[in-house]
């Protein structure tokens, strides 16, 4: 399993993310999808994406927003990328979509099958077993304008990932609270910070925070 997890920030702030995820592809001139959380203003952000890599020579990118109308040459030639990398935004809507699209199995499958899968902000946490963090904390978090009540995501993961993560009182107060309930590891991280994973390797890239049975343990 190959998966990147980037809790937010501009290239500058994730280069070393990024050179991490380069080296696990271990091709050159790779083809990279782009999975938006929405189609709104997607292509602005498909062209930061674009050339935050374009440093690395990749010259072969794919934009998919999944909730427009799209066609399946399009979504097979997604399917066959080195990497596929989920955006950030609304994880509700974002979930929907992936769920209406059937796109929650198809990426299951694609990382089963090698592909590279990187998220960031709520498509890293789409990597979770569900969207909990999505909600958390009460004071900032996202609208569940959709009406969402089935939270399961894609369960790649054995933790709860929460991005955005600032040091303090007020966040830690709920994270502790969330953990002694559910008895799951949550690891929160600052935007510029986040975790990769390589099979049975699992590293932590900048400052990283593990809430657990509800203590706070620091890990980078």
């Amino acid at each position: 399993m190959k998966l990147v997890l980037y809790s937010g920030g501009d290239a500058r702030a994730n280069r070393e993310l990024d050179d991490m995820t380069m080296q696990m592809i271990g091709v050159k001139n790779p083809l990279m999808a782009y999975i938006p959380a929405s189609s709104y203003l997607s292509e602005i952000e498909f062209q930061h994406f674009v050339e935050q890599y374009r440093r690395f020579s990749v010259k072969r990118f794919l934009h998919f927003p999944i909730d427009i109308p799209y066609d399946q040459t399009l979504f097979r030639e997604v399917m066959k990328a080195d990497v596929i990398h989920l955006g950030g935004g609304n994880t509700f809507h974002f979930l929907l979509w992936l769920r209406k699209t059937k796109l929650l199995e198809a990426l299951r499958d694609y990382v089963y099958r090698g592909g590279v899968l990187t998220g960031l902000s709520a498509g890293a946490i789409m990597m979770s077993r569900d969207i909990t963090m999505a909600g958390m904390p009460s004071f900032d978090r996202d609208e569940n304008h959709d009406n969402i009540k089935n939270l399961d995501a894609m369960a790649l993961l054995e933790f709860d990932f929460f991005p955005h993560y600032r040091n303090s009182s007020r966040y830690d107060a709920e994270f502790r609270k969330l953990t002694k309930r559910t008895k799951r590891n949550l690891y929160a991280c600052p935007d510029g910070a986040g975790i990769v994973i390589d099979g049975e390797k699992k590293t932590f890239v900048g400052p990283t925070w593990l809430f657990t049975e509800g203590k706070k343990i620091a890990i980078n």
